[in-house]
């Protein structure tokens, strides 16, 4: 019976419930003046990133294995990548750029987790060097660094400033990585919570 205290970090529930307030969003990418529209890609990223980063929190405190840590990522990937109906063309287009980014996510976490990354090179430097790799239809080398540069944010360095990108791979990964690194400085509650009901309301 103890499976059933396996602390879930994301639920495909969670994730079908983001896809429904989507579809009914009827988002069309003609209103990109009316920012709320798009609001609702913002929230599925950053609770999915939260959720990952609550089992890396678990994964540091030793609650989890480096390779339980490994598998609740990849549960959550799994619920990500499930092929769904389509939400409208417009929100598929959302929703295929939204998973590029969390892809960064889902492996930069796991790259930290496994301690499996550069933690030399100037971050600006590897975030270049993606970029060039793109130019040159490289992705799985552009993929590869920034993934690596996503787990050194984990690990709490700061984002250089990278300036506007141009559409691409690697914009979108680092909207992912961006996402990672607001996170981190906004609600670091998913730290301490333990999953008991006491969060601490006096805020």
């Amino acid at each position: 019976m103890s499976s059933t205290m396996k602390e879930e970090f994301y639920t495909q529930k969670r994730w079908l419930n983001w896809m429904n307030k989507v579809k009914d969003s009827d988002f069309k990418l003609t209103e990109s003046e009316d920012k709320n529209s798009g609001a609702v890609f913002i929230y599925i990223m950053d609770d999915v990133v939260l959720a990952c980063l609550k089992v890396i929190a678990r994964s540091e405190r030793e609650i989890l294995s480096a390779e339980e840590a490994l598998d609740d990522i990849e549960v959550i990937r799994s619920i990500v990548f499930q092929e769904h109906e389509s939400l409208g063309e417009d929100a598929d287009l959302m929703i295929e750029s939204l998973k590029t980014s969390l892809a960064a996510v889902f492996v930069s976490s796991q790259r930290y987790i496994t301690g499996s990354f550069d933690r030399e090179s100037p971050l600006e430097e590897m975030v270049a060097r993606a970029v060039a790799e793109e130019e040159k239809e490289n992705l799985d080398e552009a993929f590869d660094l920034l993934s690596q540069v996503g787990a050194r944010v984990i690990g709490g360095e700061s984002l250089p400033e990278i300036g506007e990108l141009p559409y691409c791979m690697t914009a979108e990964l680092m909207d992912g990585i961006d996402a990672i690194s607001a996170a981190m400085i906004g609600d670091d509650s998913y730290k301490d919570e333990d999953g008991s009901e006491d969060t601490g309301e006096g805020d």
